[in-house]
């Protein structure tokens, strides 16, 4: 699709890359602190965004919520295999990363890729409807 095909006027773009932009810093770059900024976005814009910016900003913030479930299930997992100097810590670490984290992290690049164009995007099992 050629530049000139896409629309960049699309109403709450903007606020849609923003949140799908903070998503993903939370996951890889300065979590907690992109979570919060994530938060602040939501709660002022959520009530007045346009369509597409509200979409993605739910779409966020609950699979935000999940993963960090997914990370206190995770270290859980370590906890209740004998801790973190037992040698199963390593086996769940490595599972988690390869199938949760990396998973939530490709799925926001494609949520990125979707608000950039202008377009909704719900995030497969975890995200609401």
């Amino acid at each position: 699709m050629a530049t000139s095909e896409l629309d960049f006027d699309v109403p709450g773009r903007e606020i849609a890359v923003a949140a799908e932009a903070l998503y993903l810093a939370n996951l890889m770059i300065v979590p907690g602190i992109a979570f919060i900024a994530l938060l602040v976005l939501w709660l002022r814009e959520h009530r007045r965004a346009p369509d597409l910016a509200r979409g993605h900003l739910r779409q966020t913030v609950a699979v935000s919520l999940w993963a960090g479930v997914l990370l206190v299930v995770a270290n859980a997992a370590i906890i209740f295999t004998g801790g973190y100097a037992s040698p199963y810590t390593w086996v769940i670490v490595i599972l988690y990363f390869t199938t949760c984290h990396s998973t939530l992290i490709f799925c926001g690049a494609i949520g990125l890729a979707k608000a950039l164009a202008g377009k909704p995007f719900r995030y497969p099992l975890i995200g609401p409807r």
